[in-house]
C-alpha cells in the first residue's frame, strides 16, 4: 500500500492526487426539478467554445476517453456545495478535460429522484453511471443488475442489506473520514484558546458519526482536558441543506465558549461559516479546501479526494481496466488529509503541524488505532 509523500494536503494536491494502488484495481440535491439541454433531464458539462477557423493538426490522436459517456448524479445540496458535491465534479470536470469523456450530471430534485436519475443515465447508454453519496447505495446496486452492460460507482457506498459483495459491474469508494478527522481534531486540541471545540453534523448517521468520533479521539489526543460538544442538523437528507440550521447549531456552540467548529454538513456547514465570521471564531472545513467560503475564519479543511476518486473511476472505465468490489482509501492510500499551505499557515504553528504530521505516521503504523463508532 503507498505511503502518502505527505499528510497535510495544498490547494494544488487536491488538484492532482492520485488514489495510488489500490485505485488501480476499482475505482450526500437542491430542491428543484432536474433540467436537460433536451427533456431528459440532465445536464451536459460547458464546452469551452472554439474559433470557427480553428482546425485539429492532422493525424491529433483522440484523447484515450473520447468515446466513453459518463453520467454524474449528485446528492443533497447539490452543485455548489463548496465540499462534497463540487469534489466530485472536480473530477467529473477533470475527465472531461484530460480524457475527453462525455460528461452529462444530474443535480434530483428530492430523494425519490436518485433512482430515476441513474436509471435514466443507464438508459440513455452512458459507459460509466457514478451516484455522489451512501444514500444511492440501494438503489445503484439494484440498477446494476438490470442493467449488466453499464458500469457503476458509488461513493461512500454501503452494501445493502443481505447483499455480500456488490454486482461484478459496480465499485463501491468509501473512505477512512475518521482519520483526517482525527487530525483536525489534534489541530483543533492545540490551537484552541478555550478549551472547548464543537462538531455540527449533517444527518446523523454511522457514516458522519466516523467524523465526529475521530474528530474527538485527536482533540482528546493533544488535549486531555478540553471538551468537545457536538449537535447534528437532523436525522433526514434535509440535515445536508440547511445552512439557517447550521449557524443555529454553531451560534449555540461559540456562546457556550468554543472557539472552534468542524463541520460534516455538506451544504448546512455555509451556515457554520456564517456563524465563525459573525462571531469571529474558527471552523474547520470539510471534504474540499475550504478556506475561500471564509478566509478569516477557516483554521484548516479535512480532505475527503472524492475527486480523484471519481476521475480515477472514469480513467479506469475508459481504460477497459474497471474491477468491482468495496475499495476503503485513508491516510495510508493519501485518501483523506488535512490543509496547510499559504492560505492557513498563520492560524497553525509550524511545530503543530510537524506534530500533527507525526500522529498521521502512528496512524499509517498502526501505533495509534482511530475510533470510527
Amino acid at each position: 500500500m503507498k505511503r502518502p509523500r505527505l499528510f497535510f494536503t495544498t490547494s494544488s494536491i487536491v488538484r492532482t492526487a492520485v488514489l495510488a494502488g489500490a485505485l488501480v484495481a476499482s475505482t450526500s440535491g437542491c430542491k428543484r426539478q432536474p433540467q436537460d439541454n433536451a427533456d431528459k433531464g440532465s445536464k451536459e458539462t460547458p464546452t469551452t467554445p472554439t474559433s470557427p477557423t480553428a482546425t485539429a493538426p492532422p493525424n491529433t490522436p483522440a484523447k484515450p476517453g473520447a468515446t466513453t459517456k459518463v453520467g454524474v448524479v449528485f446528492d443533497v445540496g447539490g452543485l455548489g456545495d463548496k465540499s462534497f458535491n463540487d469534489a466530485a465534479n472536480r473530477g467529473m470536470l477533470k475527465a472531461k478535460t484530460e480524457l475527453g469523456a462525455q460528461t452529462q450530471y444530474i443535480e434530483p430534485g428530492d430523494d425519490s429522484a436518485r433512482e430515476g436519475g441513474l436509471r435514466q443515465r443507464a438508459a440513455a447508454g452512458d459507459n460509466v453511471v457514478i451516484g455522489v453519496g451512501f444514500l444511492f447505495s440501494d438503489d445503484i446496486t439494484k440498477l446494476a443488475g438490470q442493467f449488466p452492460d453499464t458500469k457503476f460507482a458509488c461513493i461512500d457506498y454501503n452494501l445493502p442489506q443481505g447483499v455480500e459483495k456488490p454486482p461484478a459491474n459496480l465499485v463501491g469508494l468509501r473512505f477512512r473520514e475518521h482519520e483526517g478527522s482525527f487530525l483536525v481534531g489534534a489541530i483543533a486540541g492545540r490551537v484552541t484558546k478555550t478549551k472547548k471545540v464543537g462538531f455540527v453534523g449533517g444527518m446523523k448517521i454511522p457514516l458522519i458519526r466516523k467524523f465526529e468520533v475521530g474528530f474527538e479521539a485527536g482533540v482528546k489526543q493533544v488535549c486531555p482536558d478540553c471538551t468537545v460538544l457536538s449537535a447534528y442538523a437532523g436525522t433526514e437528507p434535509k440535515a445536508f441543506a440547511d445552512p439557517t440550521k447550521g449557524k443555529e447549531l454553531a451560534l449555540a456552540q461559540y456562546a457556550r465558549g468554543v472557539d472552534i467548529v468542524f463541520h460534516a454538513s455538506g451544504k448546512t456547514g455555509d451556515g457554520v461559516f456564517d456563524a465563525a465570521k459573525e462571531q469571529k471564531k474558527f471552523a474547520i472545513g470539510v471534504d474540499s479546501d475550504q478556506f475561500h467560503v471564509a478566509p478569516c475564519c477557516v483554521l484548516t479543511s479535512m480532505i475527503k479526494k472524492v475527486d480523484v476518486a471519481v476521475f480515477d473511476t472514469i480513467k479506469k472505465v475508459a481504460e477497459n481496466k474497471f474491477a468491482s468490489g468495496v475499495f476503503e482509501f485513508g491516510l495510508a492510500d493519501d485518501g483523506v488529509g488535512f490543509v496547510y499551505d499559504d492560505n492557513n499557515k498563520a492560524f497553525i504553528p509550524q511545530a503543530v503541524v510537524d506534530e500533527v504530521n507525526g500522529l498521521a505516521k502512528q496512524i499509517i503504523a498502526g501505533t495509534i488505532k482511530v475510533p470510527s463508532e
